[in-house]
């Protein structure tokens, strides 16, 4: 059988365990065949003390017309880091031209956590994601997102009945499946799925936090959701490769966490 053909559209950071450099080997260890749309190169992840950064938003149409040329679709995408609002109707413009008969659309909108804004962006990027995820499938927002997106206070002493609430927002905003990860209850951390029904897939949390689990995170969702699994499966299986991962992980280890050593190990 012909392996489903993904597309991710996010940065490249030549140094660090993130985005794409995290997508592309998970993706492909799973059998899917993995196509990138670098929207940037890092000179190294943003966890550093400084970095490069070259802008690739001028190239996309050319890249653009020549899939046009050569007939290219994709059975499903990824989006992950954007970082600027320009990239937001290039990614639509994508999926209209290049997307093969129901080819999911996953986003994970990054651009928050804690309660904060990441460095560099601001309410107008909120608002514009919050746009671009009406075309989506599947979100995974962690917490702090969800709250930017469906403009409600942050509480870090959330319950089930805020994050549920949250869900049930995104659902009315977007008319996606939710996926709220980095939930915290009593000692555990996981996600909240909600596709008319509320499901929980929860893990033991683990004594440590690296740059990069998200991306880890969707990019085994989305390999076993093309591969035709039950979403709830799939969040369970990714939230115990980045556990893997995390205890092969030294603490003082700067770059991420070291995922080669779960791939290593196979299914």
């Amino acid at each position: 059988m012909k392996p489903k053909r993904i597309l991710s559209m996010q940065d490249l950071s030549c140094v660090g365990q993130c985005s794409l450099t995290v997508a592309l080997p998970i993706l492909s260890h799973y059998g899917v065949e993995t196509c990138v749309l670098p929207t940037a190169v890092l000179s190294n992840h943003t966890q550093f003390r400084s970095w490069s950064y070259l802008d690739l938003t001028e190239e996309i149409p050319a890249i653009f017309a020549h899939w046009q040329e050569s007939g290219i679709l994709f059975d499903g995408f990824l989006l992950g880091y954007l970082g600027k609002k320009s990239l937001m109707s290039l990614a639509e413009e994508c999926f209209d031209r290049f997307g093969a008969p129901n080819s999911p659309v996953i986003i994970d909108p990054v651009f928050a956590d804690e309660g904060k804004l990441y460095s560099g962006f601001d309410l107008e990027y909120v608002q514009a994601m919050a746009q671009l995820i009406t075309r989506a499938d599947i979100i995974d927002p962690n917490v702090t997102e969800a709250c930017f997106l469906t403009s409600t206070p942050y509480d870090p002493n959330y319950d089930k009945i805020f994050v549920e609430e949250l869900a049930h927002k995104l659902s009315r905003l977007t008319n996606a499946t939710v996926v709220i990860t980095g939930v915290e209850f009593d000692g555990k951390i996981g996600e909240l799925i909600f596709d008319g029904k509320t499901e929980y897939v929860m893990l033991p949390k683990l004594p440590a936090k690296y740059h990069g689990t998200g991306d880890i995170f969707s990019s085994v969702m989305s390999a076993h959701y093309l591969g035709g699994k039950r979403l709830s499966e799939c969040c369970l299986l990714a939230g115990q490769f980045v556990a893997d991962c995390m205890r092969a992980t030294p603490a003082d280890h700067p770059y991420g966490v070291c995922f080669e050593t779960r791939l290593k190990q196979g299914d």
